[in-house]
């Protein structure tokens, strides 16, 4: 089975990160079959400032103001 990798800004909390779990290993066992037991799910905490999408790091986009 499956071993989800997934990587979000850091600040959700236990509680989310348990739900999440168990909706994306309900999805795997759905889809693809198999047993809860067997789907692996890993949550990486990025900071925003080691995230960056089109060249710009998450941490300047918030300081950034959006346009009019």
């Amino acid at each position: 089975m499956p071993t989800l990798r997934v990587e979000l800004f850091e600040g959700r909390t236990a509680e989310q990160k348990r739900a999440l779990a168990k909706e994306l290993t309900e999805a795997c066992v759905r889809v693809l079959g198999g047993s809860a037991d067997g789907v692996d799910v890993l949550f990486f905490d990025m900071r925003r400032e080691d995230w960056a999408s089109g060249g710009v790091l998450w941490s300047d986009k918030a300081k950034t103001p959006s346009p009019s």
